[in-house]
């Protein structure tokens, strides 16, 4: 069973920069497109990216451009670069694999975009 524990979060003003990091407890990680996700309070849990086993990425409209995806199969992390932060980006943020989400949740990381 992979365990994912998601890192990095925390309080970020508008325009500001933050880096997640999710660090999977099993190699099995390295053949799997693996995503981040976002539950903003009150709402669904949400797609934001993902990053294929060879390194392709794919973003939401609302994300690309500001955010980038990346990950070290060598470590079994995947990191998430959040630029030019916005209020609305105020979330608790976790990966998973993708696009099925299939590996158990994590207890995600929290990122708060506030002057």
């Amino acid at each position: 069973q992979v365990q994912l524990v998601e890192s990095g979060g925390g309080l970020a003003q508008p325009g500001g920069s933050l880096r997640l990091s999710c660090v999977a407890s099993r190699s099995s990680f390295s053949g799997r497109w693996m995503g981040w996700y976002r539950q903003a309070p009150g709402k669904q849990r949400e797609f934001d990216a993902r990053i294929t086993t060879s390194g392709g990425t794919t973003y939401v409209d609302s994300v690309k451009g500001r955010f980038t995806i990346s990950r070290d199969n060598a470590q079994n992390t995947v990191y998430l670069q959040m630029n030019s932060l916005k209020p609305e980006d105020t979330a608790v943020y976790y990966c998973n694999d993708a696009p099925m989400a299939s590996f158990p949740w994590g207890q995600g990381t929290q990122v708060t975009v506030s002057s």
